[in-house]
């Protein structure tokens, strides 16, 4: 199979400068796309309050992120800030946990704190495991 070769740049440039023009005079409709804002700022307080609320060990919720539990750790002592990555999986976390549960493939039971082991300050959590799966 031959490797499909790309039009030298002054071609590709000379081309877009051509379709801007013919857009300008109304000659051709270009698709336009509306780019998303950037996901919103989380703080350390609102990061384990939403982990909290999820009944959600550090180690369980490092997991969902793909993160390490130290790095979770450093985000809600407010040492470090997540990236725009994870700052957007916590908004669709945030939005839709249950979706973001079964894609990661976390069992629905991860939501529902009455299900979680009570720890010795009364809270609930949910504890790591490895899977028994295999893959």
């Amino acid at each position: 199979m031959t490797a499909k070769r790309r039009k030298p740049l002054f071609e590709r440039l000379k081309k877009g400068l051509e379709e801007g023009i013919a857009h300008a005079q109304g000659a051709l409709t270009l698709r336009t796309v509306e780019v998303p804002e950037e996901p919103p700022e989380i703080d350390a307080k609102s990061l384990a309050s939403l982990r909290t609320q999820a009944a959600m060990s550090q180690a369980v919720f490092a997991k969902l992120l793909n993160v390490s539990t130290k790095t979770l750790q450093s985000w809600e002592q407010g040492l470090r800030q997540p990236s725009d990555a994870s700052r957007r999986l916590i908004q669709v976390f945030r939005e839709e946990p249950g979706m973001v549960c079964r894609i990661v493939g976390l069992p629905e039971i991860a939501l529902k704190p009455d299900h979680a082991k009570p720890t010795k300050n009364g809270h609930r959590r949910l504890v790591a495991r490895p899977s028994l799966r295999k893959t």
